[in-house]
C-alpha cells in the first residue's frame, strides 16, 4: 500500500501549518518536537522563527540529546549555552533528553542492534513532532526523518552505539552499511514507541552536502526545494530523495554525489525492510 506524503514548494511556517493540518493527525498530551540545533559555526540549521508557529501549534517542547564527540553540544551545559545563542531557548521550551541518563528501547526485530539507547526523558512524552532538515551528511549521505528519530534522538551513549553498529569500540570504525542499517533499527524502535502518535515534516531548504552538526559545512549548490509531510518516515525520506533526482538544478550534482558515495539510501531501504514504512507513496502536492 501505498504512503502519502504533502508536498509544497511555498517555504513558510505558514506552510509548514497547512501540511500538518492535511495529515489529519492530532498529536496529544505532552508533545516533544524533534529538532536540530545545529552546530557552532553552521550556517545552515534552520533557525527557530521558522519553526516556531509549528512548535506552538502543537503546544510542544524543543526535544533535543547530546552529541558524542567534542564541540558546542556534547555536554548539557555546553549544548544550552549554543540553543540560547541560537535562539532555541527563547522560542519554547527546551528539554535535552539524556541531561542525567539514558533509556534502552528494545529492537526485536533489529538487523544490526537490538536495543536502542535514547534520553531519559522521551519517556515523558506522549506525542512526538519531527520536524526535519533534510540536507546531506558526511557519513549518512543524508540526513532527514529516519536519521532525526535515530541518530538525533539516541543519547550520546546511543549515538556511540548505532555508529559502532553496536560495538562502541568502533565508533568511527564499523562497517558502514551496517551503520546505515544500526540507524534503521534505531528509527524502528522510536517509530514503535510512539506509533499512531508521531508525525513527521522534513524541509529542503539550505540542502548543503553537510550535516547540521558540521561547525564547518560547505554552502548549498542546489536550489530549494519545498516541504513534505507524511505519517511515514520512509516515504517521506525517499520522495525527499526523488525530488533531488527530478530537480532541473544542475547543483544537484553535489548532493547526489554525497548520498550515492556514501550509499544513503540503504538507510531507507533497511528501514522499509524492517516495516516502519514503505517506498512506495502517491505524493500530493498542495499550493
Amino acid at each position: 500500500m501505498k504512503s502519502t506524503v504533502y508536498f509544497t514548494r511555498d517555504l513558510t511556517p505558514a506552510a509548514m501549518l497547512r501540511l500538518y493540518g492535511a495529515l489529519g493527525v492530532k498529536l496529544e498530551g505532552k508533545v516533544a518536537v524533534k529538532i536540530h540545533s545545529g552546530e557552532p559555526g553552521n550556517q545552515n540549521f534552520l533557525r527557530p522563527d521558522f519553526m516556531k508557529p509549528m512548535i506552538d501549534h502543537v503546544g510542544g517542547t524543543i526535544v533535543e540529546c547530546n552529541t558524542a564527540y567534542n564541540g558546542g553540544r556534547n555536554t548539557t551545559h555546553a549544548h544550552k549555552i549554543t540553543m540560547e545563542r541560537h535562539g532555541w531557548l527563547s522560542a519554547a521550551q527546551v528539554d535535552i533528553m539524556d541531561e542525567t541518563d539514558d533509556i534502552e528501547l528494545p529492537i526485536p526485530g533489529g538487523k544490526v542492534i537490538q536495543k536502542n539507547f535514547v534520553g531519559a526523558h522521551l519517556a515523558n512524552y506522549d506525542s512526538l513532532l519531527v520536524l526535519s532538515h533534510f540536507k546531506g551528511h558526511p557519513m549518512g549521505g543524508f540526513g532527514g526523518a529516519l536519521k532525526n528519530i535515530s541518530i538525533g534522538i539516541a543519547s550520546s551513549r546511543g549515538k556511540q552505539y548505532i555508529h559502532g553498529a553496536g560495538d562502541m569500540d568502533k565508533f568511527w570504525d564499523a562497517d558502514h552499511d551496517s551503520f546505515l542499517e544500526a540507524m534503521a533499527d534505531a528509527a524502528w524502535s522510536v517509530h514503535h514507541r510512539f506509533a499512531g502518535k508521531i508525525a513527521y515534516l522534513n524541509v529542503m531548504k539550505n540542502m548543503s552536502v553537510d550535516c547540521d552538526c558540521c561547525a564547518v559545512a560547505a554552502d548549498p549548490k542546489i536550489g530549494d526545494i519545498g516541504i513534505l509531510a507524511s505519517l511515514d518516515p520512509v516515504a517521506l525520506d525517499q520522495a525527499c530523495l526523488d525530488l533531488v533526482y527530478a530537480s532541473d538544478d544542475p547543483g544537484k550534482a553535489d548532493l547526489i554525489e554525497r548520498i550515492q558515495s556514501r550509499n544513503g539510501v540503504h538507510t531507507v531501504e533497511a528501514a522499509a525492510a524492517l516495516g516502519i514504512g514503505s517506498r512506495e507513496y502517491e505524493l500530493v502536492t498542495l499550493a
